[in-house]
């Protein structure tokens, strides 16, 4: 039998398929804004899972929900309903212009969702049209399907024949969106901000042209919101501060505050699966939709969103001074998914040197650092935050 040596961390680690490189950290316990790693070393954590933990690292409401409704029932079986899946669903449609909801496990599982039901409502609608426009640098998921919608070039040579049917256009080019059109597209595709290109916001125009190209083609419109939805952008959902009415939303991420639950949200006019056409084993199961529920519930208590907004001000107030110091570029972003551009300073190096002072970061581009702190970030933290990233930046531009 193999066992794990003396080395602990390092031989288990062994034990795992090497997908991406890590540092040789073991992160044991989580306190809102802080992680705490093998060494009792203190974390404060502006990366949250990738924009997952809404409300911190187990919130209080998060825990409770968790232990009162394990104590009741975890998994009927997708084939009945459960009360905390009839609930999330009911409040969600409420506050959104959407009427119903499929629940799934993940983002991606919820963008796959959303292909499938685009394709079938055009064979059914639309004479079997089934291709779907997506953008240049966007990022919808690492299934096959997804992956193929995703216009990542670093995919492009991945698992091919990859799934066709997706026309890639430029991003924020109405006119390139309206040449790309034709008889056989069944749907646009988008995010609203493109967090892996580099936190890269649609424009107002032209989110208001890609509206009105759907209604002028009888085109569907789907908005990716797995990173932007539950009050990730200062409003519930991002599709809310643009001028547009999206058929179908995918939501994940931030929708389970940390536990693994994603969703389709689609007007019920685009709503044809057949029987059998979707499923899922864990879908919509009453463990995660509780805490969802209770995770939603504290996103939409009142203030909370006017909070995000003013910390969200005060944190790209502070990155513009840091700017100004350092010489980098612009903030951009809306709510708590901001980036900076760090020009000629290297953003992994500021990503590894801010982690060993005690400072959680991502870095999507070689000149981009991206911030996507829990929701209930205060001042003080954004402060100290900052202190370390000017810690760091003084020391590199020292060397």
């Amino acid at each position: 039998m193999k066992s794990s040596s003396t080395n602990g961390l390092l031989a288990q680690q062994n034990y795992l398929i090497p997908i991406t490189p890590r540092p040789e950290l073991c992160f044991l316990r989580g306190e809102g804004h802080y992680l705490f790693d093998q060494h009792d070393k203190r974390y404060l954590d502006w990366i949250q899972g990738w924009a997952v933990n809404t409300l911190g690292h187990s919130a209080e409401v998060m825990q409770q929900a968790l232990i009162k409704q394990s104590a009741q029932l975890i998994n009927p079986s997708p084939a009945f309903y459960n009360q905390p899946m009839l609930t999330l669903a009911e409040r969600l449609c409420e506050h959104s212009r959407f009427d119903q909801v499929f629940f799934t496990n993940s983002g991606a599982e919820a963008n796959e969702g959303a292909i499938k039901l685009a394709r079938k409502w055009g064979q059914k609608h639309k004479q079997g049209a089934y291709k779907i426009i997506t953008f240049d640098h966007s990022f919808h998921g690492r299934t096959l399907a997804t992956m193929s919608a995703t216009g990542k070039a670093a995919f492009t040579p991945l698992f091919e024949p990859k799934v066709s049917g997706f026309t890639k256009v430029a991003y924020n080019d109405l006119a390139a969106t309206a040449a790309a059109i034709d008889e056989q597209t069944v749907a646009i595709m988008l995010e609203l901000i493109q967090g892996e290109a580099g936190v890269i916001p649609a424009d107002a125009e032209f989110v208001a042209g890609l509206d009105a190209l759907c209604k002028q083609h009888n085109v569907l419109l789907i908005v990716d919101e797995v990173q932007t939805g539950i009050g990730r952008t200062g409003s519930l959902f991002a599709y809310q501060q643009y001028q547009a009415q999206p058929h179908i939303m995918t939501l994940g991420k931030g929708l389970g505050g940390g536990v693994p639950i994603a969703a389709m949200l689609i007007d019920k006019a685009v709503s044809c699966f057949d029987y059998g056409d979707q499923g899922g084993t864990y879908n919509g199961n009453p463990l995660v939709c509780a805490v969802s529920a209770a995770v939603l519930g504290e996103v939409l208590t009142e203030g909370f969103l006017a909070q995000v907004n003013r910390v969200s001000d005060y944190f790209c107030q502070q990155l513009a001074s840091l700017a100004d110091t350092f010489a980098l570029g612009a903030t951009r972003g809306k709510g708590l998914l901001l980036a900076i551009n760090t020009a000629e300073v290297s953003a992994p190096r500021i990503v590894e040197l801010a982690r060993e002072a005690g400072l959680l970061l991502n870095a999507p581009r070689e000149d981009t650092l991206r911030f996507m702190p829990a929701l209930t970030l205060t001042e003080n933290e954004v402060d100290e935050g900052i202190a370390i990233l000017t810690q760091v930046l003084r020391a590199l531009t020292e060397e």
